[in-house]
């Protein structure tokens, strides 16, 4: 029978599945905009740079502090707080009428997703049970997966009807719904609040992470020879490094009468289930780089392509992703054929990861065929068999690690593995970036053109699209785009190797069956006490399942 707090309890789902597509929306939208926001705020290059730069410092800045504050605070109370002010940057962003406005309300945009990325994770393992909590990581984690291509689709159409800031605009509704639905269906969790919090760790971290991420970001953009690029990142480790030696000093028991709550919990990575899960569901951004960044690119500039056209060619992934989140969540969990049966074993997760990245890889080598003159239909179905094989992996994956996580510290320890995926798809950006850069520009023969052409032709694909268009040559608009095509190619066989090494990786070393953490049943009490006169369920009276 069905209760009214297990409604509630997936009616929260839900609002958690806004809120991180809010945030996933925002990710590709601007992008579609930038040249109308060049000519209209009369922003420069280093302008342009900034309005997607400004959003990843401050959400990689902000990742791990956030976690700890959830824990802290309040989960409910935090993520309602960075809805409010996600929607309140977004009309900042819409309204800007200078490139430094845009910038300012876009560093705010990524604090407010610096929260409500981890905590939206964080409150899973208190609200769910393990038999649960596939669903619930499946619909939070297909939700962000699922702005991606539906962003270019109604940022391609709300800018082929609309001004600019129509594509910020959108995120309004979604968000007034979300706060709406984590107020009144959300019951508040947090850890103990006796400890101090541990601010020389907040600001040795962000600096870490803030310096590794703009190293990466510059070594994509400059190369990995720029100087900037390579001391920012070597400053970024070392001061991650000596962020990781603090951590293990102020963990240790019996350093004072009011010991210091440590930002990060590095017992978590004696877990093989925490540390695996979190490195294959980071693998997931790598593998994905050809689709989400490379591929709209294929269409827009190889094709030649309108934005809401090449958005509707990346619909055949959500299909895919949907299929792969239904069968891989069923797998998982446990049935029974009749009444007064057992239940039937659920498939392993190691099975599940592994045969979900071998999925991948298959379609992505499959896509690495792609020419110049492939068919929209041979792009829709690798298109479909890569989402399926995400959608079977990648839920999979990140359960095995958010099921290490107590209840009590949930919100620092999702921050740490949200933390972990930023990275790593950041530096998935950069390396598959100059991979695909590097073969573009060597299968280029422009020789006889003036200094100016062949430098914009060698920037980018869609530069050397212009430039050919403007010269009225169709023998150098062909180059350029058979020169993308194989640059795009190599990429997806990196991409498809990513692949096959995660899912021998997956085979090796996570474990066969999700392991309970020592402790995790003991600080559920404390993860689950709201404030005098919450109504908040306990997780006995959340184990009564639909």
């Amino acid at each position: 029978m069905t209760t009214t707090t297990d409604s509630r309890r997936w009616w929260a789902l839900a609002a958690l599945g806004l809120s991180v597509l809010v945030v996933a929306l925002d990710l590709f939208v601007l992008t579609l905009a930038l040249p109308t926001v060049s000519a209209d705020l009369h922003a420069s290059s280093g302008d342009l740079q900034w309005f997607i730069d400004a959003y990843s410092l401050v959400l990689a800045a902000a990742l791990l502090p956030a976690g700890l504050l959830g824990d802290r605070i309040g989960r409910k109370r935090l993520l309602a707080v960075a809805l409010a002010l996600f929607g309140l940057a977004s009309l900042a962003c819409a309204y800007a009428t200078s490139a430094g406005e845009l910038i300012a309300a876009r560093a705010v945009l990524g604090l407010a997703a610096a929260v409500i990325l981890p905590l939206s994770l964080a409150v899973l393992p208190v609200l769910f049970t393990p038999a649960e909590r596939p669903r619930a990581i499946a619909a939070v984690g297909g939700a962000t997966f699922l702005g991606y291509p539906i962003g270019p689709i109604l940022g391609g159409w709300l800018l082929d009807h609309f001004w600019w800031g129509s594509v910020f605009l959108i995120n309004i509704p979604v968000v007034v719904i979300a706060i709406v639905a984590v107020t009144l269906l959300m019951p508040e969790s947090h850890a103990e609040r006796r400890q101090r919090i541990d601010l020389t760790g907040i600001v040795v971290s962000s600096a870490g992470l803030t310096s590794l991420t703009y190293g990466l970001i510059k070594a994509g953009d400059s190369g990995w020879t720029d100087r900037v690029a390579i001391i920012t990142m070597v400053a970024g480790v070392v001061a991650l490094a000596a962020f990781a030696v603090w951590e293990r000093l102020v963990s240790r028991p019996g350093r004072a009468p009011r010991p210091i709550l440590p930002l990060v919990d590095l017992k978590l990575f004696g877990s093989a289930g925490f540390t695996w899960g979190t490195i294959l569901s980071t693998l997931v951004s790598f593998a994905l780089f050809g689709l989400v960044f490379a591929m709209p690119q294929y269409f827009l500039d190889v094709r030649g392509l309108d934005s809401l056209g090449a958005g509707l060619r990346m619909l055949p992934m959500i299909g895919g992703l949907a299929l792969g989140l239904f069968g891989g969540q069923r797998l998982q969990t446990p049935r029974r054929r009749h009444a007064g049966a057992a239940a039937d074993s659920p498939v392993s997760p190691k099975l599940l990861v592994t045969v979900g990245f071998a999925i991948m890889a298959a379609a992505l080598a499959v896509g690495a065929g792609t020419t110049v003159g492939s068919s929209t239909a041979f792009a829709a179905i690798w298109f479909a068999v890569t989402g399926f094989g995400l959608g079977v992996a990648m839920p999979t994956a990140l359960n095995a690690a958010i099921g290490a996580l107590s209840p009590a510290r949930s919100g620092s320890g999702s921050a740490l593995i949200t933390a972990m995926r930023q990275v790593g798809g950041t530096i998935g950006v950069a390396v598959l970036g100059t991979i695909l850069a590097t073969v573009y520009r060597s299968h280029l023969h422009l020789t006889g053109l003036p200094a100016a052409a062949t430098g914009a032709i060698r920037k980018s694909v869609a530069a050397g699209v212009a430039t050919a268009q403007a010269a009225g040559s169709h023998q150098l608009l062909d180059a350029v785009r058979v020169a993308y095509v194989h640059g795009l190619d190599v990429m997806l066989w990196v991409c498809s190797g990513i692949a096959i090494v995660s899912a021998l990786l997956a085979l090796a070393f996570l474990p066969g069956r999700p392991v309970p953490q020592a402790g995790q049943a003991a600080a559920a009490d404390d993860a689950t006490r709201a404030p005098s006169g919450a109504a908040t369920p306990s997780l006995d009276q959340s184990r009564m399942i639909t």
